[in-house]
């Protein structure tokens, strides 16, 4: 089997840990089987040109933290125990070996690995930081679109703008000048969700060496991304008040990052909401090391509390943040819409990478979800859906407290679909997995949200997508399991 592996020689992080990183990002992501044989020591060294010793050093610590075994006398294979494989049984696979002789530059999928292994079997989805669909405007959109194209059949032969249709832009422009931040109409473009901006901006911006640093856990697809094009990714802790700024400010003294990647109200996963004081201090980090800030906002609809903190971008003054608003998950994920909101020449270039991307989100679309990103429309339907979930919220909670092993510590967000929890230190989430999967369950476990030495005993439980029947059920069937492990 051939690994390609593209190592970055100008930096301080050694070319063994970069071997490591990327191993264990493709067998975390599904890309190497249990079991698959890993090659040699030799071999590796002579396609990466580096020395048989640095390779070494990289097995090595791969073996330490059990993801690979050498066998003696027959080589080095992927670790097999506390793996399950997902395989299209209608595909010969035998037949389809030589793929494997085909390199690829695909470092990490940890997002698309873990919605196989979180749904192909599960009922109770305490995995998915989705909305349920009851407390969605489902019925209003479909019969807006229906009589919308009734009405204006010529719209499925339009394309729409590059940047996005403007009457929608001038819509979400209003919706977020309501919450602070000063915009225009025309410093916006529609995308399709949240995760393509971060796409265009990575696409745009990041190339393979270049410094990003991210919180730590942090939102899995958005390390996927990074990792893909080539970044250096550097962790900063997050505590109660959010990033570390302390810790931020030490890794840019030594390694002048390009991009700071942040989720600073109510954090995925944690919910953590990063303070007032840290939010001034990370802009003034961005103007002093002239780096960008890509500020991800996708949860700041879902509030239980009256006075929420700013946006970075309402206290930036000079470009410096990239502000990035999904309106998919409280409004309709199927219709996938998002905004990405820059200024000057970093616009200018992601729309140029936009209309490389696709030419264009759907003008459909836009045009169907026009009306609900009405300020007015907005207001109403939040109160309404943020009521229902807090209680559902609360629920859990109360919950945990009852059922949950005294061991267990979790967190009690003001904001967001999520509860991180964490077990015992010598608990890994990971070895419930498979337990929880066949009583149905599904949760997020903690170790796909970091992106360098994981910790393996955090949860992510979501509480959004699923009724209050099934909550409790999940919530008290995942506590026995818990109980379970530790009495083992």
């Amino acid at each position: 089997m051939d690994l390609q592996i593209d190592l970055n020689r100008n930096t301080n992080i050694s070319l063994s840990k970069q071997i490591y990183q990327s191993i264990a990002d493709r067998i975390s992501s599904g890309f190497l089987d249990k079991g698959s044989r890993l090659p040699s020591v030799r071999s590796l060294s002579k396609t990466l040109n580096v020395s048989m010793v640095t390779v070494s050093k990289a097995y090595s610590m791969l073996a330490e933290d059990n993801i690979i075994s050498t066998i003696q006398g027959k080589g080095t294979y992927v670790q097999t125990e506390n793996r399950k494989i997902h395989k299209n049984h209608n595909v010969n696979s035998t037949s389809l070996n030589w793929q494997l002789s085909i390199p690829d530059h695909l470092p990490r999928a940890q997002f698309w690995w873990q919605n196989i292994s979180l749904t192909a079997k599960s009922q109770l989805w305490l995995s998915a930081a989705s909305v349920h669909g009851s407390l969605l405007p489902e019925h209003l959109i479909s019969r807006h679109i229906s009589s919308f194209i009734l009405k204006n059949p010529g719209i499925l032969s339009e394309y729409g703008s590059i940047q996005g249709d403007l009457e929608f832009r001038a819509a979400i422009a209003d919706y977020l000048i309501s919450s602070g931040i000063s915009i225009s109409k025309n410093e916006i473009i529609v995308t399709n969700g949240s995760q393509q901006a971060i796409n265009l901006v990575a696409r745009t911006f990041i190339g393979a060496g270049d410094i990003v640093v991210m919180e730590a856990p942090t939102y899995t697809a958005a390390i996927d991304v990074f990792r893909w094009q080539g970044a250096t990714i550097l962790s900063v802790p997050v505590d109660k008040d959010g990033m570390r700024i302390d810790l931020l400010l030490r890794l840019c003294d030594t390694y002048s990052p390009k991009l700071i990647y942040t989720i600073p109200t109510y954090h995925n996963p944690t919910g953590t909401v990063m303070s007032m004081q840290r939010r001034k201090e990370i802009i003034e980090i961005a103007k002093d090391f002239n780096c960008l800030i890509v500020e991800d906002d996708p949860w700041r609809e879902i509030s239980f509390e009256e006075n929420q903190l700013p946006a970075l971008k309402s206290l930036d003054t000079d470009g410096h943040v990239i502000y990035i608003k999904g309106f998919s998950k409280f409004l309709s994920p199927s219709c996938r819409i998002g905004a990405l909101v820059a200024s000057g020449t970093i616009l200018n270039r992601l729309l140029a990478a936009k209309s490389n991307s696709d030419l264009g989100s759907p003008l459909l679309t836009q045009k169907a979800l026009l009306p609900f990103v009405q300020l007015n429309f907005m207001k109403k339907h939040l109160k309404s859906m943020n009521h229902i979930l807090y209680k559902r919220r609360n629920l859990v909670l109360d919950l945990l407290k009852k059922h949950m092993p005294d061991t267990v510590a979790w967190t009690s967000p003001m904001g967001g679909p999520n509860i991180w929890l964490t077990l015992p230190a010598w608990l890994s989430a990971e070895s419930l997995v498979f337990e929880a999967q066949n009583n149905n369950i599904a949760f997020l476990s903690g170790s796909t949200c970091y992106s360098s030495e994981p910790e393996f005993n955090h949860i992510r439980l979501s509480f959004s997508s699923l009724e209050q029947e099934q909550l409790e059920n999940g919530i008290k069937t995942l506590s026995k399991i818990v109980f379970s492990f530790l009495d083992k």
